[in-house]
């Protein structure tokens, strides 16, 4: 992956993206002394020439690690959290998965997501009563509030959110 992107960026250079080393001013007898005696600074064509925006949609997710994990971070989370139950295998899930994260990044902060992988956390799958992927439980103070099995859309998805928080 790095080497494709070192070249990706070697290809894509352009001639004032390429600094050559600059001359000097100064008088020396050794053409040596001169190239070294240099302070101006060289910018690195390895260098990002631009930055890349940042999206904060997907820091609003975190992945249950444990069980300890889950109760501390969703049943005895102040804020709500929507727990997304799902599978690496399921293709539904990986549609739903990154609209539930726009969702919850639309609400700035007043609700956090868990996603919970059925596989590593059948445990918790079953204490919840999850019988297919992908499954959606909006939870508030360690309470089940409302859930949802399947794909819904953008709409839906915002209203489900919109009612967990109070909205």
């Amino acid at each position: 992956m790095a080497h494709r992107l070192l070249v990706r960026r070697l290809c894509t250079l352009s001639v004032k993206d390429i600094r050559c080393l600059p001359t000097s001013t100064t008088t020396t007898s050794s053409s040596f002394s001169t190239s070294l005696q240099s302070a101006t600074p060289r910018l690195s064509f390895l260098a990002p020439s631009r930055t890349l925006p940042r999206t904060s949609w997907r820091t609003v997710s975190f992945n249950v690690q444990d069980h300890e994990d889950f109760t501390e971070r969703v049943v005895n989370s102040e804020l709500p959290v929507l727990v997304d139950f799902h599978a690496q295998w399921c293709g539904p899930c990986k549609i739903l998965g990154p609209r539930l994260e726009k969702a919850v990044a639309k609400q700035k902060g007043r609700i956090a997501m868990a996603k919970v992988d059925i596989d590593d956390h059948t445990d918790l799958a079953i204490e919840y009563g999850v019988s297919a992927v992908p499954t959606v439980i909006a939870m508030r103070g360690g309470d089940v509030i409302d859930q949802f099995v399947g794909i819904k859309d953008d709409d839906q998805l915002d209203s489900f959110v919109s009612k967990l928080i109070g909205q």
